[in-house]
């Protein structure tokens, strides 16, 4: 989870949750009110891996990411966790 500068929370989510899901769940676990839920499927990327033997070809593990706006007055504690933005 990151917090970027305009209010917004960043989680990584599974591929096949959708927004209502997603949403649901940030108020359960959290205890907030959730305005929004914008979500962003990212794409595995090739990679190559070169032995004595061979050229091993593959792909990166693919991702969702979900943004999520809270309610005016609402926020999630971010004890222990990376508030760098990306």
């Amino acid at each position: 989870m990151k917090y970027t500068a305009d209010g917004r929370y960043v989680f990584q989510c599974v591929p096949s949750t959708n927004k209502i899901e997603i949403k649901k769940e940030i108020e359960k676990i959290f205890e907030v009110k959730v305005k929004s839920v914008r979500t962003l499927n990212v794409k595995p990327k090739a990679t190559r891996r070169f032995t004595r033997t061979a050229v091993l070809r593959g792909h990166t593990a693919r991702r969702k990411k979900a943004y999520i706006t809270l309610m005016p007055g609402y926020n999630i504690e971010l004890t222990g966790v990376d508030t760098r933005s990306e």
